[in-house]
């Protein structure tokens, strides 16, 4: 039996398996970069090694290292989570070799899967149509639009959608290297792509005694970058015989390579219904946790077990109950290219309410890094129907207290509850259609009421100090209003909050009632609605929770300094990376278009394409290949050309 397991991943995932293994009397060991020294993974392990560095490439995927850290820590198993190393065939050898268990398939069934021409001869024998390879070489326009994919990998990395034969080539070189970065594998292929498809798949659990499990089905086709957003359990939507026809071939394709373990065989459901064979992860899935409700089982503790040499507790799986919907939390901005955001996540509190589960690898005052992804956690609801799933966990993301860089949580509650998602039309085109009402501003005066609330608490601090304000206190100022200046965020509009203070207590220029004003909760009457507000302030930052909506704004000074300038045409980092390369020939005095790609960042596994704002002429250059730059780095300048 198993009695000590290195996790040879970080984050959310490492934090899970720790979970099930504290359940069964399993000793943990993490692994950690530098630049993941103090992270939540690390602290939660009984042992962690250092893997000296902060890229991928010199940590998490070397595989080398990590072996080497199981055996100096005493470990007797390693789990590979999902990303990384989790399907590299080399490594799971490696870790047998070295005499430790390995908590995955055979290196057969990740070879033969890892193949995709072997994998699609095997779906072929199961009767599911195929997506047919497309030669990038031999490419026509009665080939497009093509989808570019990274042989090595999933969650999106390394994929591009191909509309127009002449950004093919560019394209392919853009998939390579994103790919290359994640997977230490820069191979990409090429298929035809279908357009308003859904992403639908099937849990596999299978045992070396010959028993296989097909769990259900689940529907991902709510996907940014070709990465998953929000995925739920069973998928909707389909007829008995489709999903019979699913569960059949998934079973088929894991005996076809004497499948053991945890897998999922994805498939594309065409407009038509018809399914199409993508791929089949021989890993845990990042959304297993909606199976997992749906079927009230813990599927790391199968994949331990199974590990381990144990049957599947049956012959069959049990019987499935209700509805599981996730939602992942990202730190990016949806509204701007779905940027990966940095720096201190200063709270996160999710509801902890019946149904409901938070997967995560961060809490409040841990450090949100450039290295690797941005997701900060996986929210989970169940219930017995879909409807009561979506409802209860739209509300917990909305009641959620999240502050810090930005994330996607408005975008989330916006999609769970869009028309579209609720009837269930859903394909894996949804952002393209729906991101902008997506991601609209808030009410402008719900964000004047909440800079006032925000206003009020900062008086109440001032003339207070930390303690509830008796408004009997307040000293009757006549010299005219206060006024407070917020910027909401990220970069949106300035909002003025003014009141008068009076013996009676703070009075609101746009006729608000004031009920009760703290340093960190201000209750005000609007109309006749009374409306609470939870104030938190971190440096100039102040966060504005709310029954209905969270807003973060920035405190702005009485007066603008005049040398707070940015010169026109300047190209601001977004974020802190390393440049990996820029546009062929570009120097000083070359000419650009409006839009052009010039400069491509890397951060957080995925290239970010920084663009000419303008037509005119590079003035300047600072960005070359390999240098680290900070957010807000000047990276070059373009002077527009004038107005004719």
């Amino acid at each position: 039996m198993i009695r000590s397991l290195l996790v040879a991943n970080r984050g959310e995932i490492a934090c899970r398996i720790f979970r099930t293994c504290r359940a069964l009397g399993i000793a943990t060991v993490a692994v950690f970069s530098d630049a993941d020294a103090d992270a939540l993974h690390v602290r939660e392990a009984d042992t962690a090694v250092r893997l000296p560095g902060a890229a991928p490439s010199d940590t998490y995927l070397r595989g080398d290292l990590v072996v080497r850290a199981a055996l100096a820590a005493g470990a007797d198993a390693v789990h590979p989570g999902y990303g990384f190393l989790s399907e590299n065939a080399a490594f799971a050898q490696a870790v047998q070799d070295a005499g430790l268990v390995w908590v995955g398939p055979p290196v057969k069934a990740i070879e033969l899967m890892a193949s995709k021409t072997r994998a699609k001869e095997l779906m072929a024998a199961a009767g599911v149509p195929l997506l047919a390879p497309v030669d990038t070489e031999q490419a026509t326009a009665d080939d497009l639009p093509l989808l570019l994919k990274a042989a090595a990998g999933g969650g999106g990395r390394g994929m591009r959608i191909v509309r127009e034969l002449a950004s093919l080539s560019g394209e392919l070189t853009a998939a390579s290297a994103e790919a290359a970065a994640a997977f230490g594998d820069g191979e990409v292929f090429a298929e035809s792509y279908v357009e308003r498809g859904r992403h639908v798949e099937v849990q596999v659990m299978a045992d070396e005694h010959g028993g296989v499990w097909a769990l259900g089905t689940r529907d991902c086709s709510l996907q940014r970058r070709h990465q998953k957003v929000v995925e739920e359990a069973p998928a909707p939507g389909l007829d008995d015989a489709l999903r019979t026809r699913l569960h059949d071939a998934a079973t088929a394709a894991a005996r076809a390579v004497g499948y053991r373990g945890a897998g999922t065989v994805e498939f594309l459901l065409a407009a038509d219904g018809r399914p199409y064979f993508l791929e089949m992860n021989t890993r845990l899935q990042v959304e297993h946790p909606v199976t997992e409700a749906v079927f009230g089982l813990d599927l790391v503790a199968l994949q331990l077990r199974i590990a381990e040499g144990e049957p599947l507790p049956t012959t069959a799986p049990p019987e499935p109950h209700g509805h599981a919907v996730e939602a992942r939390l990202y730190a990016e901005d949806p509204a701007r290219d779905w940027q990966p955001q940095t720096g201190t996540l200063l709270t996160l509190d999710v509801p902890d309410e019946p149904g409901l589960r938070l997967d995560t690898g961060y809490t409040g005052g841990d450090t949100i890094g450039v290295h690797y992804d941005p997701m900060l956690a996986k929210v989970i609801a169940h219930a017995p129907t879909r409807g009561e799933a979506v409802r209860l966990l739209a509300r917990a993301l909305e009641r959620a207290r999240i502050h810090g860089p930005v994330t996607n949580r408005d975008l989330l509650v916006r999609s769970l509850r869009h028309p579209d998602f609720r009837a269930a039309r859903l394909d894996t085109g949804f952002y393209d259609r729906h991101l902008d009402a997506l991601t609209h501003a808030p009410d402008e005066a719900d964000h004047r009421t909440a800079a006032l609330a925000a206003a009020l608490a900062d008086a109440a601090t001032r003339h207070h100090g930390p303690g509830p304000a008796r408004f009997g206190a307040w000293r009757n100022i006549t010299s005219g209003p206060q006024v407070k200046r917020y910027r909401a965020e990220p970069g949106g509009a300035e909002h003025q909050a003014a009141y008068r203070t009076t013996r009676t207590g703070p009075v609101p220029e746009t006729g608000e009632r004031v009920i009760a004003a703290r340093p960190d909760h201000v209750t005000l009457e609007v109309g006749s609605v009374t409306r609470h507000f939870a104030i938190a302030v971190h440096r100039d930052k102040v966060y504005v929770d709310t029954a209905t909506g969270s807003y973060t704004f920035t405190a702005l000074p009485r007066f603008t300094d005049p040398t707070d300038r940015t010169a026109p045409g300047s190209l601001l980092a977004p974020m802190p990376g390393t440049v990996v390369r820029v546009a062929d020939g570009l120097g000083a005095g070359v000419t650009v278009e409006a839009g052009q790609p010039l400069i491509w960042l890397e951060a957080m596994k995925m290239e970010h394409r920084i663009l000419a704002p303008a037509s005119g002429t590079l003035t300047a250059l600072h960005a070359t290949p390999g240098l680290q730059v900070e957010v807000g780095a000047l990276l070059a300048v373009v002077q527009e050309e004038p107005t004719p």
